[in-house]
């Protein structure tokens, strides 16, 4: 597939890039692209998601601190998916399908999420995915330097406690998460999908 990807000089975009390649994709610019794929910044994400909408180029984001829902009439229009993934470490997705079964049997809930001082956002995408699938319970956010992308859901009950937790030791977590999405973006309807559970089995 061709894709164009922003973000190559960030983060996760310098561990993606040579990656989507030895997958067999050819990374081009957004006028040859078959998908585009966005690891940038929240100042930013908005003008490319919606450049590439015009050019009729379905999309993966993987920044978070933005909202797309502006964006969704676009995406329907122009008959596109538009799929938004707080986290694409398929560790994360499992723990939050887990946290959610938890939570139907010990409703006492908190969420811890740690990352790296850099990060912008607090809490993170994910923490305030997982919240929201929990019926908006507590999130606390740690930044500080060492720490890449961790994230425990604490579970408190009558003489115990069930921790379900997902770390992230570094970027190449997220490399299959978008090889899936991509594979899998073609059969998602137009309009914003939210999450990597939509591409899951």
């Amino acid at each position: 597939m061709k894709v164009a990807l922003y973000g190559r000089g960030g983060k996760v975009g310098s561990v993606l890039a040579p990656a989507l390649e030895r997958a067999g994709h050819k990374l081009v610019g957004l006028d040859e692209a078959e998908a585009m794929v966005d690891f940038t910044a929240p100042e930013a994400v908005e003008a490319n998601v919606r450049a590439a909408l015009d050019q009729g180029v379905p999309c993966v984001v993987g920044t978070s601190g933005w909202d797309p829902a502006p964006l969704a009439p676009l995406a329907v229009e122009r008959g596109l998916p538009l799929l938004v993934v707080p986290n694409f470490a398929l560790g994360a997705v499992l723990m939050m399908r887990l946290a959610a079964e938890a939570a139907r049997h010990l409703p006492r809930v908190e969420i811890v999420e740690l990352h790296g001082e850099g990060k912008k956002d607090a809490p993170s995408g994910t923490a305030k995915a997982t919240a929201e699938a929990l019926g908006g319970v507590p999130v606390h956010s740690v930044r500080l330097p060492g720490l890449v992308a961790h994230q425990e859901v604490l579970f408190g009950g009558e003489g115990q406690l069930l921790t379900i937790r997902h770390d992230a030791f570094s970027r190449e977590a997220y490399v299959p998460g978008v090889l899936l999405a991509l594979e899998r973006l073609g059969a998602l309807p137009p309009g914003v999908t939210l999450g990597l559970d939509a591409v899951l089995d």
